[in-house]
């Protein structure tokens, strides 16, 4: 059996008494459990205050073999902050605010820090063992079809990374990063949306396993925090993708912070990203072989 387990993004607490709740043990510096075998989905540094400890905690587990781990978008984009260009410059600047925790983290241990960004290199974009898939943000065959050539022996290396940095439109570049950051409707340069909150926004993540015809704004929306107008989009407009379909596959994913759900959004679409930096809340799914998912194989740990 398999736990999936949500966005951690340097909570490692919350994650120890949920790998605690889930049946996990500790020995020596090292969770394991009698049958089971942990999938973290991603995004596991950045924003929390313990992203030392979340890392060492899950690079422990999955050098063990207990564990299996995605990158997600913050990882890769922390490995990117730490190439260069050609003027000696870094690809993405280190003082984001998305990265200041983890730097501060590892502020007096560059040595290690060095270490678990060797590490990152070597974990996959995505996990299916045949009844199940694990991506962190959106499964299109196509695109993974094309990560298996590009990083055939699972190691991405530099060149890769400076490749999706310079070229994030060509078919590499489009398969790395909706792999890790979904896939995004970007709206024609005269038109434009508020949602809810009254704020005009340019572009949002959509549902990457459902059809976009005949469907509004809305319907396509993926966003958890907004709401967008409920009309239906103009055929013109009409973003058209390779959906996910129904007799694929279950697949788990995180990303999209959903907070209070739902998690489950179809028999075979999974995210299972709490939205932990606001929630204080970490989801997990259980899998046990079935072949449409449960709500009672989801299982949550707050903090509250």
């Amino acid at each position: 059996m398999y736990d999936i387990i949500g966005d951690v993004h340097g909570y490692a607490s919350l994650l120890k008494k949920l790998l605690k709740r889930l049946g996990y043990k500790k020995k020596n510096t090292v969770y394991s459990h009698s049958t089971n075998k942990a999938i973290f989905v991603g995004d596991f540094i950045n924003r929390g205050p313990e992203v030392r400890e979340t890392l060492i905690l899950i690079r422990n587990m999955v050098e063990a073999g207990n564990a299996i781990a995605i990158l997600g978008n913050h990882e890769l984009n922390v490995l990117l902050a730490h190439l260069k260009d050609q003027n000696g410059l870094s690809l993405v600047q280190k003082n984001d605010p998305g990265y200041f925790k983890t730097r501060k983290a590892f502020s007096y241990y560059p040595e290690e820090w060095k270490s678990h960004r060797r590490w990152m290199r070597t974990l996959p974009l995505f996990f299916e063992n045949g009844q199940f898939r694990v991506i962190h943000a959106c499964w299109i065959d196509e695109n993974v079809k094309i990560l298996k050539e590009v990083i055939p022996d699972g190691k991405i290396r530099k060149s890769l990374l400076r490749d999706i940095y310079y070229n994030p439109d060509s078919p590499v570049g489009r398969s790395v990063w909706q792999s890790t950051k979904g896939i995004y409707f970007e709206m024609p340069a005269d038109l434009s949306l508020r949602n809810n909150k009254k704020r005009y926004i340019r572009s949002y993540r959509m549902k990457w396993w459902e059809s976009t015809e005949n469907k509004t704004f809305n319907e396509i929306s993926f966003e958890s925090k907004m709401e967008l107008p409920g009309y239906t989009i103009p055929p013109e407009i009409l973003p058209r993708i390779n959906f996910y379909p129904e007799s694929s596959p279950i697949v788990f994913f995180g990303h999209y912070c959903r907070g209070n759900g739902p998690f489950i959004v179809k028999n075979n679409i999974c995210c299972v990203d709490s939205c932990v930096t606001n929630t204080k809340t970490l989801a997990a799914y259980t899998w046990q072989g079935e072949d449409k998912l449960k709500e009672s194989n989801l299982f949550m740990y707050s903090k509250q």
